[in-house]
């Protein structure tokens, strides 16, 4: 039967073929192995976005552009990296791609610090750097203000400081690379832990440092997020330390299973404290009867992955965060930028990016790791 282009039914038919072309695409965008995420807040009618569902924007919307391999400013800077401690893996990652970036830009880097995170440490390393007069201190601070003082010395012999991971007083520093939205971090885990709990139980969070100024900015989302209506059903019940050491940790996560015998689920914002804490699941017979969540290294995580003792996790690439933290110092020494807001940089094969208020760079949201994808990554 032949229609006429106009007809009612023509038209209805378009209408029809397009909401099925959106629905169909909704569904093809976005990284693959990234599951939409629920929240508790949202479901009970909060009407708040999921950080964790919004994990994996466009680029562009993460204020990220594409660009070549090649692209990047000129080079040949001398820039050390001053991590918390130099035998967390996490840290060790991280050098691969500040070594990575040097090598692009036939600039010079190096590694130095304490096996210890320890702040008196890292103030003798920031001294020891600015006496050798490198161009440029890539720093991720113990404590925000006892680096201050070294830094801002260190500023003044004309040394540019770039914090990275965590951060230092923003007086002390020109440009802090964060390696995603803080406050997307916190509430993604407690959004996580959440459908994990179907919304209800008690749960802790083993941290790193009570002074890491990351850790404590990531609690403070946690907790407000825990405050919005669909979290009245869980509780949290007690914030502990283990000072980003694996045996504190592990004992700490071995105290809390006897300190709160209804706790249902633990969230340890730490490399170094959520493999500690798996493990002693495990070891005391708890895996999967308590859900563990929070910030680790796939490679580290793979194998409680796989037997069931942690669900999910998220983390970024730390490679690529020490690939950014290298080219945000690169292009300060280079006069590119000065660290202030809205001016812009590209950083490799990392695309352009832009700093935003306080001197913040951000490499981009969270990633959630699961069994249905933790296999494609290796670090």
């Amino acid at each position: 039967m032949k229609i006429a282009r106009g007809s009612a039914f023509v038209r209805l038919f378009f209408v029809l073929m397009l909401t099925v072309l959106s629905v169909a695409g909704a569904g093809l965008n976005g990284p693959a192995g990234v599951r939409a995420q629920e929240n508790c807040a949202a479901d009970a009618g909060a009407g708040a976005a999921s950080p964790a569902a919004a994990a994996t924007p466009p680029l562009a919307d993460a204020g990220i552009t594409p660009a070549s391999p090649s692209a990047g400013g000129t080079g040949g800077a001398n820039i050390a990296f001053l991590p918390k401690d130099v035998v967390n893996n996490y840290f060790v990652t991280a050098a691969k791609g500040g070594q990575e970036a040097a090598d692009e830009l036939g600039g010079q880097f190096q590694q130095v610090g304490s096996d210890q995170p320890s702040p008196t440490e890292q103030v003798t390393y920031i001294q020891t750097l600015t006496q050798q007069a490198v161009d440029a201190i890539v720093v991720s601070a113990n404590d925000p203000d006892a680096l201050a003082p070294a830094l801002q010395e260190a500023r003044a012999q004309g040394i540019t400081v770039v914090s990275y991971d965590s951060d230092v007083a923003p007086d002390a520093r020109q440009a802090f690379v964060n390696q995603s939205s803080t406050e997307l971090i916190g509430r993604s885990q407690v959004e996580v832990m959440g459908r994990l709990l179907g919304c209800e139980g008690e749960i802790a969070i083993l941290s790193a440092f009570s002074t890491s100024t990351n850790q404590n900015a990531w609690i403070a989302f946690m907790e407000d997020e825990l405050s919005k209506p669909g979290y009245e059903n869980m509780e949290l019940v007690t914030i502990e330390y283990g000072d980003d050491d694996p045996q504190k940790s592990y004992d700490a996560t071995v105290e809390l299973l006897t300190a709160y015998p209804d706790l249902r689920g633990i969230i340890s914002p730490t490399t170094i404290g959520i493999a500690a804490a798996a493990q002693a699941l495990e070891a005391e017979g708890r895996a999967g009867d308590i859900q563990l969540t929070g910030l680790g290294l796939p490679n580290e995580m793979r194998a409680y992955v796989e037997n069931g003792t942690v669900a999910e996790f998220a983390l970024w690439n730390p490679i690529d965060l020490g690939y950014l933290a290298y080219y945000t110092a690169n292009a300060i020494v280079n006069g590119e930028i000065t660290g202030a807001e809205g001016e812009t940089f590209t950083a490799g094969r990392l695309g352009s990016y832009t700093v935003g208020a306080g001197g913040e760079i951000v490499l981009g949201p969270p990633f959630v790791f699961t069994a249905e994808n933790i296999d494609e990554f290796d670090f």
